[in-house]
C-alpha cells in the first residue's frame, strides 16, 4: 500500500514504501557496494544487483585488489544469493575499452597523467549503467562510493563524505545534476570504513574481511608502463634526458616510464643539484628535467568543466573556490575565471608543484562540504 502524501519520504527520498521502491545497486564485489545492497534489502527495498564485466577477467582471475576481476563477480553473486535478491552481470568490455582504456593509453602517451577511474564513473557507470537501471524500471541507482548527495534550493547537490579519509569527491566531480537526481550514496554519511565493515559482519556477508582494491582495475600492481606497452607497441622507444638549459644529460628507456615531478630513478646521478621531470616532450621523445622551482605553478587551464554551482558558470567573471589538483591533496584557495561554457583558468593563491595535464582539478565551496564540480587540466 502506498504511503499518503502526509507521510515522510523513505530513506531514499521517495514518497512510497521501500517495497514499492526499486533500486539498482552497482556491485563491484567489494565490501562497500555489498553493504549498500544488504542494507537496502534489509530495509525492505526492491533491490536488483548489477555487476559490470569491464575487461577479460580470465586473465585477471588470480589477481587480487582489482575491482572487476572474475573473483569479484563471483563475490557479488554470492552476496546477492545470501541476501536473496536478483543479480545480473553485464558485459561492458567493448564500452570500457573504447570509453576508458583507449583514452588512458593515448593520453599517457601524449605526456599526460590520466585518471581513468573518473572516466569510468562518467562514461560507463553513471551513463550506460544508469540508463540500464532506468530500463529495469528502477527509481534510483545506489553505489558504494563515499560521497554525499543533498537536495538544496536549486536541486541535487554533491557533498563530500563525512569521513575525509574515505572521501571520493575528487573522482566524482564530473557527475551531472541530472545524474545526481537518480543516484544515491548510502555510505557517504558514515564516520569511518570500520563502520562499513561492522555492517558487513552484521549481515554475515562473505566479503566482510575482503581487502580494499588499491590498483586501477586494469593495471595490475600499478605498472602503468607495462599496460601501455601492451596496448600501444613501440610506446617505450628510448630517447634523451635533457636539461631545461639544453644540455643532454643521458638516455631514457621510454617517455611512458616518467611522470611530471619525478625525481628518483632518472639515472642521471653525479650532478650538483637535484633535478625533477618538468616536461615530457613525447614527439621528440625527450624527458626534460630542471630544478624544483620550475614545478611550481599558480595558473591552471582546465577544459570539460562540469559546473554544479547554483548560478550558471559564465554568469560571473570569477568564482572563489577551494581547488584540489591531486586526489591526495587538500583543496587550496583559488579563483576560477570562466573562458567559455566548459573552459576556465584556475588561479591558485599559493603555487602548487607537480600539476600535470590529464589530472583533474576539482572545485569546492570555500566553506562547507559542497562540491562545485571540476575540469580536466590541460596544457597552457
Amino acid at each position: 500500500m502506498s504511503l499518503d502524501h502526509t507521510t515522510q519520504l523513505n530513506s531514499l527520498g521517495f514518497a512510497k514504501s521501500p517495497a514499492e521502491t526499486r533500486v539498482v545497486v552497482a556491485m563491484s564485489g567489494g565490501v562497500d557496494s555489498s553493504v549498500v545492497a544488504a542494507e537496502l534489502k534489509s530495509q525492505g527495498y526492491d533491490v536488483v544487483g548489477v555487476t559490470l564485466q569491464l575487461y577479460d577477467h580470465g586473465a585477471a582471475l588470480a589477481k587480487k585488489g582489482a575491482c572487476c576481476a572474475g573473483r569479484d563477480i563471483h563475490d557479488a553473486r554470492r552476496v546477492a544469493e545470501e541476501m536473496n535478491f536478483p543479480h545480473y552481470v553485464l558485459d561492458y568490455e567493448n564500452t570500457f575499452r573504447e570509453a576508458v582504456i583507449d583514452e588512458f593509453a593515448d593520453s599517457y602517451l601524449a605526456g599526460a597523467t590520466p585518471v581513468p577511474c573518473i572516466r569510468c564513473n562518467e562514461r560507463v557507470k553513471f551513463k550506460d549503467l544508469l540508463e540500464t537501471a532506468k530500463d529495469l524500471d528502477a527509481d534510483c541507482m545506489a553505489t558504494g562510493h563515499y560521497i554525499q548527495r543533498a537536495v538544496g534550493a536549486s536541486g541535487s547537490e554533491l557533498h563530500r563524505a563525512a569521513d575525509p579519509v574515505r572521501d571520493q569527491s575528487y573522482f566524482l566531480f564530473s557527475t551531472t545534476r541530472e545524474q545526481l537526481d537518480f543516484l544515491r550514496f548510502p555510505l557517504g554519511h558514515l564516520a569511518s570504513k570500520a563502520e562499513t565493515r561492522e555492517l558487513a559482519i552484521k549481515y554475515g556477508l562473505p566479503v566482510a574481511d575482503k581487502p580494499d582494491s588499491q590498483d586501477i582495475c586494469f593495471v595490475p600492481n600499478g605498472d602503468y608502463a607495462a599496460v601501455i606497452e601492451k596496448l600501444r607497441p613501440g610506446a617505450a622507444d628510448p630517447g634523451e634526458i635533457v636539461h631545461v638549459d639544453g644540455r643532454v644529460l643521458g638516455d631514457h628507456r621510454g617517455v611512458i616510464h616518467y611522470t611530471i615531478g619525478q625525481r628518483r630513478g632518472l639515472g642521471i646521478g653525479g650532478l650538483s643539484e637535484p633535478l625533477y621531470v618538468v616536461k615530457l616532450d613525447v614527439e621528440a621523445r625527450r624527458v626534460v628535467v630542471g630544478p624544483k622551482e620550475l614545478l611550481a605553478t599558480r595558473r591552471v587551464p582546465v577544459k570539460e568543466v562540469n559546473w554544479l554551482g547554483d548560478a550558471p558558470f559564465e554568469s560571473a567573471q570569477e568564482w572563489a573556490v577551494g581547488a584540489k589538483v591531486r586526489s591526495t591533496r587538500p583543496p587550496r584557495e583559488a579563483v576560477i575565471r570562466p573562458t567559455g561554457p566548459t573552459s576556465a583558468e584556475v588561479e591558485l593563491v599559493v603555487a602548487e608543484e607537480g600539476i600535470s595535464p590529464g589530472q583533474a582539478c576539482v572545485f569546492y565551496a570555500p566553506e562547507g562540504p559542497r562540491v562545485l564540480g571540476g575540469g580536466w587540466i590541460t596544457r597552457g
